[in-house]
C-alpha cells in the first residue's frame, strides 16, 4: 500500500529545483553540512518539486532542524543570487510581499522529518527514494536519474553525492 510506505525527509523547493544549477547547489550545500554536521548519507533524490535525504546522524547530540538550515540557506543563496544577477522576472515569482523576508525560495514549513528505527522501515525508504521518479514517470529506471542514489546502490557505481553504505548495515 503506497500510503503506507515511509516518506524520509522531504522539503519543498520551487518547480524549477531540478535544474542543473540548483541540483548543483544542493550537492555542494548537502555535502557541507554533512562535514559540518557529522552525518552519514544513507539516500538522496532530487525531484522537480522537492527533495528527499536519508541520514543518519553520527553524533549523539544532533539537531534535524540545524543540518535542514545549513542545506536549506545555502541553496536559497546561491539561487536568490543568481535570480537576482540573471533572471529578475524570475526572482518576482518568489516574492513574498514581507520587508524583513522579501523573497521565499523554499515553501513555507520544516519539511517531513521522522526517526526510521526498523531495518524493514529503512529498506522501504530507500526503496521509496529511489523509486520516486520511477513512479511519477519521469525515468524508467531508477539508476537512469544522475540526482539519485540509486545508481551507486544497484550498480556501485558513484553518484554526484557517496553515499555511506559502509555504515549501512541491514540485512
Amino acid at each position: 500500500n503506497r500510503e503506507n510506505k515511509p516518506r524520509p525527509g522531504a522539503w519543498k523547493p520551487p518547480a524549477y529545483s531540478t535544474s542543473e544549477r540548483v541540483c548543483e547547489y544542493l550537492v555542494n550545500a548537502i555535502g557541507n553540512a554533512r562535514a559540518k554536521h557529522k552525518f552519514h548519507l544513507w539516500a538522496y533524490v532530487f525531484m522537480p518539486n522537492h527533495v528527499h535525504i536519508l541520514i543518519w546522524p553520527t553524533k549523539a547530540n544532533y539537531s534535524v532542524s540545524a543540518i535542514m538550515q545549513s542545506i536549506k540557506q545555502s541553496v536559497a543563496r546561491k539561487a536568490l543570487r543568481f535570480l537576482r544577477q540573471e533572471n529578475p522576472v524570475g526572482l518576482k515569482q518568489l516574492a513574498t510581499g514581507q520587508k524583513h523576508s522579501p523573497y521565499r525560495f523554499w515553501q513555507d514549513g520544516g519539511g517531513y522529518d521522522r526517526n526510521l528505527t526498523s531495518t524493514s522501515a529503512l529498506k522501504a525508504s530507500i526503496d521509496y527514494i529511489h523509486n520516486n521518479r520511477v513512479r511519477k514517470n519521469l525515468v524508467s529506471y531508477p539508476e537512469d536519474w544522475v540526482w539519485s542514489s540509486a545508481k551507486e546502490w544497484i550498480s556501485g557505481e558513484p553518484g554526484v553525492l557517496s553515499v555511506d553504505r559502509e555504515s549501512f548495515s541491514i540485512g
